[in-house]
């Protein structure tokens, strides 16, 4: 067992740690949420991470964005990635696309892969997202933030859930988000994400909701 991974035994074994240097994660999105989950996923072992984004940093990303500083403004968000997961870790293969999610690509982004982790912003793309999962047989752990909310849930192939959680018409509210809720939403998303990779017991199909301004903790559906 490498030295690297020592402190994750115990909570898993040395066997599911070398598990998961075999899986490969698709990340949407290497923003808020997505920062997170990429420096989670390269600490916690996952042998394969690919990340896609087409955004670039703004001044705006910065009160939240792990991957953003003031000398990233105006660069690819996805080589940012890239270059952060060299320096935390140079072991995992990391591949970065410069793209968004689109009806086109989708499926094609994502083919491969053990499992979808949703750091998308915006309704179209997870739908897409959702509709390409379903079509390569991938379950996709979904998440959102919106100021001191936070929300996760696995959805495996054949579920509808995100149609339920965006019926049509939906809109989201505000874009209001704090420097903490991404990275609780990303831990919500990863533990979720690890269990799924590592074989345990895992209920699907139910969205679980943190409202960390008064400290309350609910499950839909």
């Amino acid at each position: 067992m490498e030295e690297r991974y020592i402190r994750n035994l115990g909570a898993l074994t040395e066997e599911e740690c070398a598990l998961l240097r075999t899986k490969t994660v698709f990340v949407a999105g290497c923003g808020g949420l997505g920062g997170y989950l990429i420096e989670m996923l390269l600490r916690l072992g996952v042998g394969t991470i690919r990340a896609a984004d087409g955004d670039a940093f703004e001044a705006s990303n910065l009160n939240r964005q792990l991957l953003s500083s003031p000398q990233a403004l105006g660069h690819s968000k996805a080589e940012a990635a890239a270059a952060r997961a060299a320096q935390v870790n140079p072991e995992v293969r990391f591949e970065a696309i410069p793209a968004f999610v689109t009806e086109e690509n989708a499926a094609r982004l994502i083919r491969g892969c053990d499992a979808v982790l949703d750091a998308l912003d915006n309704i179209g793309a997870r739908r897409t997202l959702a509709r390409a999962c379903a079509k390569e047989r991938i379950p996709l752990i979904h998440g959102a933030i919106c100021g001191w909310s936070a929300q996760a849930a696995v959805v495996m192939p054949g579920e509808d859930l995100i149609d339920k959680i965006y019926p049509e018409g939906a809109k989201l509210g505000s874009k209001t988000s704090l420097s903490f809720t991404p990275p609780f939403c990303a831990a919500m998303q990863v533990a979720l994400c690890t269990r799924l990779l590592a074989g345990r017991p895992l209920e699907t199909g139910r969205l679980y909701m943190v409202d960390l301004l008064d400290m309350e903790w609910e499950s839909l559906f």
